[in-house]
């Protein structure tokens, strides 16, 4: 067994595996110490216990942090659609059709999200967030949220685009983690959501048929024109990707518009639970 050669190999794959470890020097200074003390058949058991070190399972307190807020996120979209598709009349009222089962599909997918994020977290028994935990009006800005329903689908829109750009932003601080590749699915699926809604709100709102399946350029990020939800959308508008500005980049004549609108920007933790926390009553509140 070449310890040497399995490292190397390993670290191709992942760059830090010497700093998951320990410093590397410091990494192979151990390892050695070890050998010498250990017979040839108990050298897998060490192994082993260096890559349980490297690669376990216990999420770290950031990645922790980082998976309660998506929580909290899904608790929010799925109690908001559950709460909708309860409401047996009135202007609100989803219609009957493709509308409806639109509308139950995404509910179900939250509380998919909900159900796999819990486990994530070693959660057990009753959710963290219930219906009366939240204030669907946000102090009353969208105050006909359960008798209009176009406020219902335009607070939808806002939900699933900041899902979409908090899930994005915190991707980073997963990194290497086992929930990273599940996040991201989330992630993609919360950008379908968001596709499919904005078409229902094109479809169904007042002043909205401009609207793209995609976030589109205006001067302050929101496209949507609902400026109770600018929170949402703030930085869109950037042409700047990792300092590479993309507008007319290599002399291609790029749009401003062009540049904004080909890439999704992020948002960070502290946006996401600002926006959630405009929903959530006092007392459990994210701080």
């Amino acid at each position: 067994m070449n310890i040497i050669n399995i490292l190397d190999e390993i670290e191709k794959v992942d760059g830090e595996i010497y700093e998951r470890l320990n410093p590397r020097r410091k990494a192979m200074k151990d390892f050695y110490n070890i050998g010498k003390k250990i017979s040839l058949a108990a050298l897998p058991l060490a192994l082993g216990s260096m890559f349980q070190k490297a690669y376990g399972q216990t999420n770290p307190t950031n990645v922790t942090e980082v998976l309660n807020l998506a929580l909290a996120l899904e608790y929010l979209e799925w109690n908001y659609y559950n709460r909708a598709l309860g409401l047996s009349s009135g202007a609100a009222y989803i219609p009957v059709g493709p509308a409806r089962d639109a509308i139950t599909t995404i509910r179900n997918h939250e509380r998919q999200h909900v159900d796999f994020l819990k486990k994530a977290l070693n959660i057990t028994g009753a959710d963290g967030y219930v219906q009366a935990d939240f204030d669907f009006t946000a102090g009353g800005t969208f105050a006909d949220v359960d008798t209009n329903y176009q406020t219902f689908l335009k607070v939808a829109l806002a939900f699933e685009d900041t899902g979409v750009r908090a899930y994005k932003g915190q991707a980073p601080l997963l990194k290497q983690q086992s929930v990273l590749t599940a996040a991201l699915q989330i992630h993609g699926v919360e950008a379908r959501h968001a596709s499919h809604l904005r078409k229902m709100v094109k479809e169904n709102v007042t002043g909205a048929t401009a609207l793209k399946p995609w976030i589109t350029y205006t001067a302050n990020g929101n496209d949507t024109g609902v400026t109770a939800a600018d929170a949402v959308y703030a930085g869109e508008q950037n042409t700047k990707i990792a300092n590479i500005e993309i507008q007319n980049v290599n002399g291609s004549g790029i749009t401003q518009a062009q540049a904004a609108e080909s890439f999704d920007e992020t948002i960070t933790g502290a946006q996401a639970k600002t926006i959630a926390n405009l929903f959530i009553k006092a007392g459990k509140k994210l701080s």
